[in-house]
């Protein structure tokens, strides 16, 4: 009897540490994580480009609130990227022991936010549930721009690339051809958008595609993986850096929750993209 009490003890100990990390300790943490990408069509004097993504800030999520969000801020700033784009789901819905965060406020912290080459953003779906339009003018209000099917040319020593925003898959239009009719030579293209499960459609040229959506499905248990991860595709666009048929993703892991306020050994991420030049033609 005496063994089986100890046994029993420790495991109630056990899973009260799992709990505690998985509900509190992991979503209220924050890290960054550089990653080196060799990409195609991306020439000598862009490679070592640094780009700073951040992915599903979900401001207002439980221990994701705005001074978490300086903090993120900071962090970043520390980086020193070269450009720093915003993939969407800036805000929640519904999430236990989350409380709304008005864009508007939102904004504001991230209007602290400084690269040479901009901040941009495009839209989730949670921001379109909420209202598209007003998540828009929040971040263009100070200055981040929202690209809505859109291409902007930037600078990088003289070295020109395009930065090119796609909407949405599930809630907006996600008009590629829209977008690349603005792209008007053939310096390299870099892209970015909110769900992944866009990426197969696009047949347009293009370096990378830059996603979030996916949290990297916010629970990645040992030997079993990642349970829910919110794709038409499963787990083939969770995370990271995905090469299919010469064609490059990134996923970011994002840096708050949505629907179940946990995070089991997939850490709120900045996420740092350096950005090198490939053999690939």
């Amino acid at each position: 009897m005496k063994a089986a009490r100890i046994i029993a003890i420790s495991v109630l100990l056990v899973a009260l540490i799992l709990g505690l990390w998985a509900f509190v300790f992991e979503p209220a943490s924050l890290t960054s994580h550089q990653y080196r990408l060799p990409i195609p069509h991306w020439g000598r004097e862009l490679s070592g480009l640094r780009v700073a993504v951040l992915a599903d800030l979900h401001v207002g999520s439980p221990f994701n609130g705005l001074a978490k969000l300086e903090r993120i801020v900071a962090l970043t700033n520390e980086l020193k990227p070269d450009l720093i784009v915003i993939p969407g789901d800036l805000v929640i819905q519904d999430v236990p022991g989350g409380t709304f965060v008005a864009p508007e406020a939102t904004a504001e912290v991230l209007s602290r936010l400084s690269a040479p080459l901009g901040v941009w953003a495009c839209l989730g779906n949670h921001d379109s549930w909420l209202d598209g339009k007003r998540v828009t003018a929040a971040l263009e209000r100070v200055g981040i721009r929202v690209l809505d099917d859109g291409a902007v040319q930037l600078q990088r020593g003289g070295s020109p690339f395009w930065l090119v925003g796609i909407t949405d898959y599930l809630t907006r239009p996600h008009n590629v051809a829209r977008a690349m009719a603005q792209v008007t030579n053939d310096a390299p293209v870099l892209m970015f958008t909110h769900n992944p499960d866009v990426f197969p459609t696009i047949r347009s040229r293009f370096s990378l595609v830059i996603a979030g959506h996916t949290h990297g499905g916010q629970v990645a248990f040992p030997l079993v993986g990642r349970l829910i991860v919110p794709s038409v595709y499963a787990q083939r666009y969770a995370i990271g850096h995905i090469v299919e048929a010469g064609h490059h993703l990134f996923v970011s892991s994002g840096l708050g929750t949505s629907l179940l306020p946990v995070r089991f050994r997939v850490p709120p991420e900045v996420s740092l993209l350096e950005l090198l030049q490939s053999d690939e033609h």
